[in-house]
């Protein structure tokens, strides 16, 4: 093949790439505007803080919440590493 051969096939690919994603997000809109659940790519809602303040309280955790856990890298309470 000569190089103006294969720039002219590759010129074709290209083209039909376009037109494939074009077709697809004519096909993604049309899915959207049809679908009445919420767009699993579209930021959540429910996940902004009430006027942007996070309010973090000085009461102490409850121990209870870590009953049983690992202390990270350093193993559980009277368990030995192997």
């Amino acid at each position: 093949m000569s190089l103006h051969d294969e720039l002219t096939a590759v010129q074709h690919c290209l083209d039909d790439l376009v037109r494939t994603v074009g077709r697809l997000e004519r096909t993604l809109a049309q899915l959207r505007t049809a679908n009445t659940a919420p767009d699993p790519l579209a930021p959540a809602r429910d996940d902004a803080p009430v006027d942007g303040v996070i309010t973090i309280t000085d009461a102490p955790y409850d121990t209870t919440l870590w009953t049983d856990s690992d202390d990270e890298g350093l193993g559980v309470p009277g368990r030995h590493a192997p």
